[in-house]
């Protein structure tokens, strides 16, 4: 019962924001490009100035991709045994590959092992940022009619504006530029700001999802992989990582997320089977009311 009231908090501002969107139609973009623009890179901004940079973040950068790496392999071999069709196959990637750090992991890793957790789970959320903004563009590039080019995928990395919160950030760091404690509180202020407006967008989202019927050979081995399968093979890299044991909790609890809601953006904007990719992003999202509890269980 303990655990489930560590997922309860999150999935009652999801619910207000899913209700809000229900009644009050707001513009989600508006709010999205809100948090996006003026919040994310304040709260990265904080967290890699106030975090000393040592070894751990490159094994978590490692660790990301790797797990990165096996997802696609996993994918692309039951895609090869079903005869996946290009558009589907991009679906499956998307939902498999990227979980949903942001509007769910961080808030839900503060929750569940403090601050520590947090600053961890944010840098973690930045690397998935990264690797939404290439590989998941090429993904869903894919399978569409009109397949981006490296350059097109870069110039989108480059316009992010937490890359600039993240290297802004290393560099006061670095260069040992102290800033007073008012305009660190202020900044950090704006930056809490974003994840219970994150939190509200992803219930805002699924609010706009509407249930249609899909082949189950292309739903279930997504909800098979992002939510048992991700968890377990996380659990078993950072068991080779000289990580601390709040790294790896924090990786693996990540891992174990539901689809991200970013995903749902890219298909929408590649035209790679939106709906299909929305409704796995809502059942995901629903099975990890039960599936978080239990992952944070056994993690202990």
């Amino acid at each position: 019962m303990d655990l489930l009231l560590v997922v309860l908090p999150a999935f009652i501002i999801f619910s207000i924001g899913y209700i809000g969107q229900k009644k009050l139609k707001l513009n989600i973009k508006s709010i999205s490009t809100m948090s996006l623009y003026l919040m994310l890179p304040f709260l990265t901004f904080e967290t890699f100035y106030t975090n000393k940079l040592n070894i751990e973040h490159f094994y978590m950068f490692l660790l990301s991709i790797t797990l990165t790496i096996v997802l696609v392999c996993i994918t692309l071999v039951y895609g090869k045994i079903i005869k996946a069709d290009k558009s589907h196959m991009s679906v499956m990637l998307l939902g498999n590959i990227f979980p949903n750090s942001g509007n769910y992991g961080t808030p839900v890793a503060l929750f569940a092992f403090g601050a520590v957790a947090f600053d961890y789970a944010i840098i973690i959320m930045v690397i998935q940022a990264l690797l939404i903004n290439t590989v998941g563009i090429f993904i869903a590039s894919y399978g569409s009619e009109k397949p981006t080019t490296i350059k097109e995928a870069l110039k989108k990395v480059v316009k992010m504006p937490v890359l600039y919160g993240v290297t802004l950030g290393i560099l006061f760091q670095l260069i040992n530029i102290q800033l007073p404690p008012t305009i660190i509180d202020g900044l950090g202020l704006l930056g809490s700001a974003a994840i219970p407006t994150v939190m509200l967008l992803l219930g805002m989202q699924l609010a706009e999802i509407q249930s249609q019927k899909f082949e189950i050979k292309y739903l279930s081995p997504v909800i098979v992989v992002r939510m048992i399968a991700s968890p377990l093979i996380a659990a078993l890299l950072v068991s080779f990582m000289p990580v601390n044991d709040m790294i790896k909790n924090v990786f693996v609890l990540l891992a174990a997320m539901p689809v991200a809601a970013n995903t749902t953006m890219l298909a929408v904007q590649f035209n790679t089977k939106p709906n299909l990719l929305s409704f796995i992003t809502l059942i995901t999202t629903v099975i990890s009311l039960i599936s978080i509890p239990l992952t944070l269980y056994f993690l202990g």
